[in-house]
C-alpha cells in the first residue's frame, strides 16, 4: 500500500520543487518525482491529475506565484506546459537572515492556529518558513498554544475575508424581538476581551460596522459578490482602534470581594479607584452577563443602567432556580 503523505507536506514539497527549477517542471515530472504524488504513481492517472490541479490552485489562492510556461517557439502552446515559482517573487530579501531561535518563533506563530481554523495566511507563512531549507520543529517552550474559534460563523467569515467576497447572515441585537438580515463585506476578524468580532462594510447601511459573532443567528451565507481586496488593508487595526475607543468611553465602578474569582478575572483589566475598581467595557449587555455570573462577589456602584441590567439577570436566575425547585 502506498505511503500516505499529509496534504500539508505534499504542498510544501511542491513549493520547494517548483522553486528549485529555472526552466520549470512538466506535470509528468512533478507527478513522478515530488513526494506526495510519487507514492501514488500507480493509482488512477485522472485522480492524480485532479489532485495536482487542486494543489496548484490552492497555492495560487494563497498568493504563491506559480508560472505556467508554454513551448519556447509558441508560448501559447500549453500541451507540454512547465511550471515553476520565480524565486525573485517568492524568496525573502537576501539581506534578511534568521537565527534558529527566530525561526522557531516564526514556526510557532504559524502553528498557533488549530488545524480546523488555520487561516490561509498562516498556512502560507508556514510553507515559506519551511521553504527556507531549515525545518524548525523543536518546541521553544513546554507546550505550543492553540487558538480555536468556538463560533460556527468564524470559518465561513474567515474564508470570505481571504477571498474578498461578501456574506449575509441573521443578526440579533439586544432588545430586538427578531434577527435582521445583514449583508456585509467582511474585512477583518478581531478578538477583543475573549470574544470574536467581524468588522466590515454593511452594504445596506453603507458604512463600517462591527458584529459580535455570538449574536449571529444560523448559518453565514457566502456570496459571489466580490469587493476590492485593498479594502482589507489596515482593517484589523481600524477595528481594534474602534473597540478601544468604545471601551474608553464606557467604564464601571465596581466593588469586588478580595480573593474571589471576580477579583482575579476583573482585576486583570481593572484600574484602581478610590472606591473599588474601575473596569472599561465595550458591550453593556455582555458585561452585565459576566458580572451577574459572579453573584455576590461583585457589586456595581455605577453606572445605574449597568447595575439595573445585572439586577434583572440575577432576579431571572433566582426565578429560574425557584421554578426548577418546584418541579423537582
Amino acid at each position: 500500500m502506498a505511503e500516505r503523505i499529509p496534504a500539508e507536506e505534499r504542498l510544501t514539497n511542491l513549493v520547494v520543487a517548483l522553486m528549485a527549477t529555472e526552466i520549470g517542471l512538466t506535470k509528468q515530472q512533478i507527478l513522478a518525482s515530488v513526494s506526495g504524488y510519487r507514492q501514488r504513481a500507480e493509482g488512477k492517472a485522472d485522480a492524480l491529475d485532479k489532485m495536482f490541479e487542486r494543489d496548484k490552485e490552492e497555492l495560487r489562492a494563497l498568493g504563491i506565484p506559480i508560472e505556467t510556461l508554454g513551448d519556447h517557439a509558441d508560448p501559447n502552446d500549453l500541451r507540454e506546459a512547465r511550471y515553476r515559482i520565480p524565486k525573485a517573487e517568492y524568496d525573502l530579501p537576501v539581506d534578511i537572515e534568521f537565527t534558529p531561535a527566530e525561526l522557531a518563533v516564526l514556526r510557532l506563530a504559524g502553528s498557533v492556529w488549530s488545524e480546523e481554523s488555520l487561516s490561509a495566511d498562516a498556512q502560507a507563512g508556514v510553507r515559506k518558513i519551511r521553504a527556507l531549507g531549515i525545518d524548525v520543529d523543536e518546541p521553544i517552550i513546554g507546550f505550543a498554544p492553540r487558538i480555536t474559534a468556538r463560533d460556527a460563523a468564524f470559518a465561513p467569515l474567515q474564508g470570505a475575508i481571504e477571498r474578498s467576497v461578501g456574506v449575509a447572515f441573521e443578526y440579533l441585537k439586544p432588545g430586538e424581538q427578531a434577527p435582521r438580515r445583514r449583508r456585509v463585506q467582511p474585512l477583518a476578524l478581531v478578538e477583543y476581551e475573549a470574544r470574536w468580532h467581524v468588522f466590515g462594510r454593511d452594504v445596506d447601511a453603507e458604512g463600517d460596522r462591527m458584529f459580535l459573532l455570538t449574536r449571529i443567528v444560523g448559518d453565514v451565507t457566502v456570496t459571489n459578490d466580490a469587493f476590492p481586496a485593498e479594502l482589507r488593508e489596515g482593517a484589523g487595526e481600524r477595528a481594534l482602534a474602534s473597540l478601544e475607543a468604545v471601551a474608553a468611553a464606557h467604564s464601571a465602578l465596581l466593588e469586588v470581594t478580595p480573593g474571589t474569582e471576580a477579583a482575579l478575572r476583573l482585576g486583570r483589566r481593572a484600574e484602581p479607584a478610590v472606591q473599588g475598581i474601575r473596569v472599561r467595557y465595550v458591550d453593556l449587555h455582555i458585561f452585565a452577563d459576566e458580572l451577574a455570573s459572579y453573584g455576590p462577589e461583585v457589586r456595581v456602584v455605577e453606572p445605574a443602567v449597568l447595575r439595573d441590567a445585572v439586577i434583572v439577570r440575577l432576579r431571572a436566575a433566582v426565578a429560574a432556580h425557584a421554578d426548577l425547585k418546584e418541579r423537582s
